[in-house]
């Protein structure tokens, strides 16, 4: 019983801070930043258009509903890759590992920095370049735990840890992710789940290339550091559910999945899993933005993804296994994403 009213205690407390996210103002869109926070690097759920938040489970749920991670079996570990927006030469790599505790608990890490390529420095005297290249840091950390409850609610938090520097500009903040996945149905058939994502303190860059020098009355020349205004992190509240067709070796897995996002227009989509055999997936979503008066917008990662899975067992009992996943979101502008990924289960 005790259990029970800490799990309603905790889709309380989600549902109201849904309700303010929902609530945002308008006038907001596009003054948060850490938006890297808001790119998926896993290859399963970005064939789905991150909209798997009822259904996710494993590493990849610790960039979209942690509360998925106590769904896994034994030990995951995953590499991935993201060519984002192809023709831009912009790129994305991520690891995670994941452990179940007990039966019913799952503990978690997962690390994901984006890579800029060598961008090279200009002034105001060399506006074509100094012939040095420089390359920004931006990656975050996240440690995340979840448990089950009767197999049929898990609930999980996250706690992550996000830095955006140059040589001499830097900039460090916290996020907190907390998640709800309720399973239903004689075979799971139906699923729900809930997550509030990049809950945080403010960020604000500091470092010595915001100092300047600037002469006084006197003609002294005195260095001067300027303050950075601060910046939000991009909260976002992901509601979702879907439900599983058996048909003998074929699963089907039909979903819808709702977005809200604090600093920009919300979403929604469905999407659609088939499942041979538990060894090859097809998977596909479309997304669509709504505008403040209702209308249906297009926006950098609306429209369709697609993406494969294909699982084998590399051990006789069948119990340690190997995953390669494949996606492809449509973007506006650029040529498309792609994300890889490897699994090892065991």
């Amino acid at each position: 019983m005790k259990n029970f009213n800490n799990i309603c205690l905790l889709f309380l407390g989600l549902i109201f801070s849904s309700v303010s996210l929902i609530a945002g103002n308008p006038d907001r869109q596009g003054e948060a930043g850490a938006a890297e926070l808001l790119l998926n690097p896993w290859a399963r759920s970005s064939g789905l258009h991150s909209m798997n938040t009822s259904c996710i489970t494993g590493i990849e749920s610790m960039r979209l509903n942690i509360a998925g991670l106590s769904r896994m079996s034994g030990k995951e570990f995953v590499l991935a890759n993201t060519r984002l927006y192809e023709g831009s030469e912009v790129g994305m790599n991520a690891i995670g590992f994941g452990n179940k505790i007990g039966e019913n608990g799952a503990f978690g890490v997962s690390m994901t920095a984006m890579d800029f390529g060598d961008i090279l420095v200009t002034t105001a005297d060399k506006p074509e370049g100094t012939g040095s290249t420089f390359s920004p840091s931006f990656f975050n950390i996240g440690i995340g735990y979840s448990h089950m409850y009767a197999n049929k609610i898990s609930v999980g938090i996250l706690v992550r840890a996000v830095s955006e520097a140059l040589s001499n500009v830097n900039a460090f903040g916290f996020a907190v992710d907390a998640g709800v996945q309720y399973v239903s149905g004689e075979r799971d058939n139906f699923r729900l789940g809930i997550s509030l994502r990049n809950i945080g303190s403010p960020m604000s860059f500091e470092g010595e290339g915001l100092a300047f020098k600037a002469p006084t009355e006197s003609g002294v020349v005195v260095s001067a550091s300027q303050r950075a205004a601060e910046f939000e992190l991009p909260s976002v509240l992901n509601i979702g559910l879907s439900y599983d067709f058996y048909i003998e070796e074929l699963v089907i897995r039909g979903l819808a999945n709702f977005t809200s996002n604090a600093f920009s227009r919300d979403q929604i989509g469905v999407g659609l899993e088939v499942i041979v055999s538990e060894m090859f997936t097809l998977r596909g979503g479309y997304k669509l933005e709504v505008g403040e008066s209702g209308s249906i917008r297009d926006n950098l990662y609306t429209g369709l993804a697609a993406g494969a899975s294909v699982e084998l067992p590399f051990t006789k009992e069948g119990a340690s296994r190997i995953g390669l996943d494949y996606a492809y979101r449509t973007t506006n502008p650029f040529k498309g994403s792609h994300n890889f990924s490897i699994r090892l289960i065991f």
